[in-house]
């Protein structure tokens, strides 16, 4: 039976690229892999046909050949082609059953680096401005103290997999290749355990919460990720344990609010002391402060107090505060406020407010 077209086997033009031909390869051999068509002669010879036409395809003279005069261009067929074509051939089929056998990574069948874990912590206003120091308890998986993490009973319940004799892999041959498979018997770990750790089940680790002290420096604010070195999730197989990532969420204060390192709060004052101007002490997140209003303060005006604000992390001073100052009218009067307050209306008269100039504008051009 004459073969098919090597291009037309593999589904590609006849210009396409060393790129091109490997993914349209790898697509019919995991496709046609008998593996996965057991009893079907028609798929294997579908998947050994593709791997014949790679062969030649992939390598640059056996394709300028194959181009030139067919399959009477190559010696007499697959048997007579280069040997040194084989290189990249082996190197796309390690990558074709990585992606068959197990999802691109063979398992480790030694220590293994532990889970990163994440704990989620609340903390006050004033503990993200100022720092503190507390204790957490946080549930992980540790090596077992009884077993060393190894999971058996004793060391002399350990013995090499009588499957892979220890390598944690097993090969088989398929046609003109050979591949390795995760042993299935040890599942790649390369040994057996006649008596588990009565303690751990034979896993190497047990499930416990574990208390640790948390750092908080001053100046975080919600969402900043504090992490812990070796917190996390204990190692595999005596392998180190990963890391806890502490994320802060940040309660919101009454009184302030927070805009990167600057704080911004309100502070009510009267009118007499808008009018003629006071001195007065408002509170700030590292205690009461002067603040100065001049006289002829208006309702809104904001003053700004340097260095009262929250601590600029990882670096050195603090950002400043906002006080914006609002003039609260009196709801009730005392005899002697009313009479005060009538003097000084009636000492007013018929001056206007700053401002009516601009409106008696606006007044006249609309009317």
């Amino acid at each position: 039976m004459s073969k098919r077209d090597y291009y037309e086997v593999l589904g590609v033009p006849r210009d396409a690229d060393l790129n091109a031909v490997k993914k349209a390869y790898r697509q019919l051999a995991v496709r046609f892999h008998p593996d996965r068509n057991p009893d079907n002669p028609e798929s294997e010879e579908r998947f050994k046909e593709a791997a014949e036409a790679y062969q030649v395809l992939s390598d640059q003279e056996q394709r300028r050949r194959y181009d030139a005069y067919g399959h009477a261009g190559l010696g007499g067929g697959f048997g007579g082609i280069n040997p040194d074509a084989f290189t990249d051939f082996n190197d796309v089929l390690g990558n074709i059953f990585a992606d068959f056998f197990g999802g691109g990574r063979q398992r480790s069948t030694g220590p293994a680096r532990g889970e990163d874990l994440r704990f989620d912590m609340e903390i006050d206003f004033m503990e993200a401005i100022h720092g503190m120091e507390t204790n957490v308890r946080v549930p992980r998986t540790e090596a077992c103290s009884t077993c060393g993490g190894n999971g058996a009973a004793s060391a002399a319940d350990i013995t090499s997999c009588s499957a892979c004799g220890g390598a944690g892999q097993v090969r088989y041959s398929q046609g003109f290749f050979s591949v390795s498979r995760t042993c299935p018997n040890c599942r790649g770990q390369g040994r057996q355990i006649r008596r588990p750790c009565p303690d751990c089940s034979g896993q190497g680790r047990v499930r416990r919460e574990h208390s640790l002290s948390v750092k908080i420096p001053a100046g975080v604010s919600s969402g900043a990720r504090l992490r812990l070195t070796g917190e996390g999730e204990g190692g595999r197989l005596g392998g180190p344990s990963g890391d806890l990532y502490v994320v802060l969420h940040v309660r919101d204060h009454p009184d302030f609010q927070r805009d990167g390192d600057d704080i911004y709060c309100t502070v009510p004052i009267t009118f007499s002391q808008a009018a003629l101007g006071a001195e007065l002490k408002v509170p700030t997140v590292h205690g009461e402060r002067k603040l100065v209003v001049p006289a002829g303060t208006q309702s809104g005006q904001s003053f700004r107090q340097k260095g009262q604000g929250a601590p600029r992390l990882g670096r050195q001073g603090r950002g400043d505060q906002m006080v914006t100052v609002h003039v609260e009218t009196p709801r009730r009067l005392s005899k002697r406020a009313r009479q005060l307050l009538e003097e000084l209306a009636a000492a007013e008269g018929s001056a206007q407010p700053v401002g009516h100039g601009l409106f008696e504008r606006v007044r006249e051009l609309l009317g």
